[in-house]
């Protein structure tokens, strides 16, 4: 890396500011020059250029690093090796979760953010993954584990880590804090001092970090410019919502935590441009989209309302809240868009239909979940009661019926689950799960005891290849048809990711939105049957089909008329027009 990168004057200036919101009452300028000097050390050769982040190409395969596990090979060699056969070419980015060595969470309590889990593999591995594709990597910022060398040194007394975490007292009133989880908020730990509490927002060996102490951020920013120097484009920010602690407040979207993720935007404006600052808020959706700022904060953030409200869609077999969520859905700001995905590591998160669902829907929801071999999860709320935070749940599995039961539909429901994913303004991030069709996982839950094990299976390499290259199978089949999918997606403009979208109020069977590229070239109507009876399309459902041209319908490469054409739709069937002159 070069020393010879010099930030300018103005880029200065906009750090002293952004500082200055985050600690008002203290001398800014040590911390402003210690980052200034991390930033021109980090910085790249020469003057950095800001290409385009991202285009229609770009969709995200979302992976634990041992999701495919082999006695030959590293896990990360066989996800190259499985990326390489597979996704070459259709999937343009990696999320590896988090694989820095760890004590709990499946990676999420992180005893050294700099090294690379040996029973993954090395930075070497990594390094091969980047050769053909881009990467995503976590930075856990909230928390760090127990056994990590800042926690150990914070025991004993010994600086800087001493100042690294969060103290309180646990008589003192803290039941406006809000919480992901119905553990205490504190947990006592025998320090050098004597027995004291620490703040413990998600579990008590997950022990929450100190921002007020600028010494702490500076670290925090160093490993930031780590993470970039070894590769990244695309950057995590888990748990983000959390990250300012007020006891006065609920300790959420405090606006500290803001300016920090302002911070880091500010930081890789100047040394890294075309990296992506996204932010994981599992919050309801006006909470989740603050983190867009005024376009000067996260240049994605996660569609967390998607994934329930697509699942309720399917499960009532009726399209009326998503429709109107879709609709109201307000364009991000210039050069930031949504990430959008079904699924995840995590469950499927029921906070964000908050104000979207009524609450008898919620229910039925849960019940037919735990009917198709779910789980749910509870938070601890501020008056001490428990509610349903998330559910449990293989995402193709959780399609495998209705609330009228399980039947023959689970393939196609899936598929068009998907469709509809990736149609969506935004860029797509595809759950290693939901690409080879894996079911629950109910031996890997009694094992951990962890209900989130139903949906983290370990692959064996050489059984998930014959089940792949097996067209009888279901994987084999799940797979074919999203390659296609993929396939279509990526020569298409109207699915750039800033690509506007208008969604068609058509009847509550069916889900459509429009798309356009942005120079007007192109544009596509998806139609989506989200029932298992045919329905019939025509031109005269809605105006934008009455448009004279032809229509190419990409999906099964037909040919349609725009005047007074019909189109039988099978069950769960999708729809992509796109209008030719």
């Amino acid at each position: 890396m070069s020393k010879q990168f010099v930030l300018s004057n103005a880029t200065k200036a906009i750090l002293e500011k952004r500082l200055l919101k985050i600690y008002p009452e203290d001398n800014i300028a040590p911390t402003l020059q210690k980052i200034i000097e991390r930033m021109e050390s980090h910085a790249p050769d020469g003057v950095p250029t800001s290409p385009s982040r991202w285009d229609e190409r770009d969709v995200i395969l979302i992976t634990y690093g041992d999701s495919i596990i082999s006695k030959k090979r590293s896990p990360l060699q066989n996800l190259a090796r499985f990326m390489n056969t597979y996704l070459r070419g259709l999937v343009s980015d990696l999320h590896i979760l988090p694989f820095c060595p760890y004590s709990s969470d499946d990676g999420f309590s992180v005893i050294d953010y700099r090294r690379v889990n040996e029973e993954l593999g090395t930075w070497e591995d990594i390094a091969q993954l980047r050769k053909h594709f881009d990467l995503m990597f976590d930075l856990v910022l909230n928390h760090v584990s127990a056994q990590s060398d800042w926690f150990q040194d914070y025991l004993k007394g010994i600086a800087p880590a001493k100042e690294y975490f969060i103290e309180g007292d646990p008589s003192q009133d803290l039941s406006q804090v809000i919480r992901p989880r119905s553990s205490k908020l504190l947990t006592p730990v025998e320090t050098h001092d004597g027995v004291k509490h620490v703040w413990t927002t998600f579990s008590e060996d997950q022990i929450d970090l100190n921002y007020a102490n600028p010494q702490l951020l500076l670290e925090i920013i160093d490993i930031l410019l780590f993470y970039v120097q070894m590769g990244a484009r695309f950057l995590r920010l888990d748990a983000v919502g959390f990250l300012w602690k007020d006891v006065q407040t609920s300790c959420m979207h405090l606006s500290q935590t803001h300016e920090i993720i302002k911070l880091f935007r500010d930081i890789l404006n100047a040394v890294a441009p075309s990296v992506v600052l996204i932010t994981e808020t599992n919050v309801p959706h006006a909470e989740n989209v603050s983190y867009f700022g005024d376009g000067d904060e996260a240049h994605l953030v996660y569609q967390f309302s998607l994934p329930p409200l697509l699942l309720h869609a399917f499960n009532e077999g009726n399209s009326e809240y998503l429709t109107q969520w879709a609709s109201q859905l307000e364009s991000p700001p210039p050069h930031c868009s949504f990430l959008n995905f079904t699924a995840s590591h995590d469950g499927i998160g029921l906070r964000p239909l908050e104000g979207l669902l009524p609450p008898n829907a919620i229910e039925t929801l849960l019940d037919c979940m735990k009917r198709f071999g779910g789980k749910i999860s509870k938070r601890k709320k501020p008056d001490g009661t428990s509610s349903p935070y998330e559910i449990n749940i293989s995402y193709f599995d959780a399609l495998k019926g209705t609330c009228e039961g399980i039947d023959q539909w689970q393939k196609e429901r899936f598929l068009c689950s998907q469709a509809i994913m990736l149609a969506f303004q935004g860029v797509p991030a595809i759950y290693l799960h939901s690409l080879t069709a894996t079911p629950n996982d109910q031996e890997y839950v009694k094992t951990t005891g962890r209900a989130r094990s139903i949906n983290r299976h370990k692959w064996d390499y050489s059984q998930l290849n014959d089940l792949l290259f097996n067209p009888r199978k279901i994987n084999a089949r799940i797979l074919h048809e999203l390659r296609w999918l993929l396939n279509l997606r990526k020569g298409h403009a109207v699915f750039h990711p800033e690509a506007p979208q208008e969604v068609l109020k058509l009847n509550s069977a069916l889900f459509g939105l429009s798309r356009k590229s942005i120079d007007g070239s192109e544009w596509m109507i998806a139609i989506n049957n989200l029932t298992n009876r045919p329905q019939v399309i025509s031109s005269t459902m809605h105006p934008l089909l009455k448009t004279r041209g032809t229509w190419h319908e990409r999906v099964s490469d037909t040919y349609l008329f725009s005047y007074n054409f019909e189109i039988k739709m099978e069950p769960y069937q999708t729809l992509w027009l796109f209008h030719e002159l």
